[in-house]
């Protein structure tokens, strides 16, 4: 068997075996959901099994590579994986949250994973092709460090694990959009563009992952994976982009709809002078909106997964001035959804 193929199946599959055994497991250990909290009347479910993917994919990366990079991430992942779980338990507040997210982004950063350079989308105009980020640097305990990679390399991981996770009102969501997300990064990665095929596995292994995740939250789920695989499959996108070479436009359009989704929001909150940190509201998001149009869950699972297909596929063909003019599209046809889904 093709060495893309025997980890990535071996993940998925561990994945699939572990949520059967959470099934059990978690309710006699009181690892349940707390559906009286959003005022529902159902069973209380396995909760949070976003641990799952974290459990597998650690040992499984620490196999494959070791050195500071992946020193580094695994921390990243442990820590915030420890604070997402709590937070799942029992909610902490968002400034603890914020400053977890920001010291586990700071120590991938410093420990090797940074973007270095962004491509001008508009090359042609300017004659600039890219946009270095390690012109001035700041010296640390670990040497010296570029000033503004470390802004943006810190900024884009926050980004796409809140993305991610405000965008799990809906079961399911998450994990489909994380599986669509790193196929494509895995089809990148394996391009004369970017040729590497170990960035190709990590990606391919983590598709299993949510993938196989995915199968156990399809509305009506089984199981409910929380802030935890939430924040996991976001940090993970965020970073196998810095691996591909920041390839943030091409990333980006596969996650457009929860990030322009919860740009907008945050804009909106700001402007109504509400803290943009705080945990979201029941009718803020697109996912919320399309709900009260009496749309069905499936349905509102399908409409993400067909936009971040169709957007991410086409994104490996496109030139960086044709993502950018994609990215244009995504968000009006953002915006006509929310003016859809505004209320009368």
């Amino acid at each position: 068997m093709s060495p893309l193929l025997s980890p990535p199946l071996f993940a998925f599959g561990t994945c699939v075996l572990l949520h059967f055994l959470a099934l059990e497991l978690f309710p006699k250990i009181k690892l349940l959901d707390f559906p009286e909290r959003y005022g529902l009347k159902r069973r209380r479910l396995p909760y949070p099994t976003g641990v799952i993917p974290i459990l597998i994919f650690l040992p499984l990366y620490a196999w494959l590579q070791w050195d500071v990079q992946s020193f580094g991430l695994m921390t990243g992942i442990v820590l915030l994986g420890i604070t997402s779980f709590i937070d799942d338990r029992s909610p902490l507040p968002w400034w603890i949250r914020v400053l977890v997210q920001i010291g586990v982004a700071f120590i991938i950063f410093a420990t090797g994973s940074r973007i270095y350079t962004i491509t001008n989308p508009l090359d042609a105009l300017t004659s600039v092709p890219y946009f270095k980020l390690d012109s001035y640097v700041f010296l640390t305990p670990l040497g010296s460090l570029p000033l503004w990679s470390g802004i943006f390399t810190i900024f884009w991981l926050g980004l796409t694990m809140n993305a991610l996770n405000w965008f799990d009102g809906i079961p399911g969501q998450v994990s489909i959009l994380s599986t669509i997300g790193f196929l494509v990064i895995g089809f990148l990665s394996l391009s004369d563009r970017v040729g590497q095929p170990y960035l190709a596995l990590l990606a391919f292994i983590l598709a299993g992952l949510a993938l196989g995740s995915f199968l156990f939250e399809i509305p009506p789920p089984k199981v409910l994976s929380g802030d935890s695989g939430a924040m996991f499959f976001g940090l993970m996108l965020g970073v196998l982009t810095i691996y591909a070479g920041g390839k943030v436009a091409t990333v980006f359009l596969v996650l457009g709809v929860p990030l322009i989704d919860s740009l907008l929001v945050t804009l909106r909150r700001i402007l109504q002078g509400k803290s943009p940190f705080k945990g979201s509201q029941t009718g803020e998001h697109l996912h919320h909106r399309l709900l009260e149009k009496d749309w069905t869950e499936l349905q509102v699972i399908f409409l993400t997964v067909a936009l971040g297909s169709i957007f991410g596929i086409t994104a490996l063909f496109l030139s960086t001035f044709q993502k950018l003019a994609a990215a244009l599209i995504l968000l009006f046809l953002m915006i006509g959804l929310l003016r859809y889904t505004k209320k009368t």
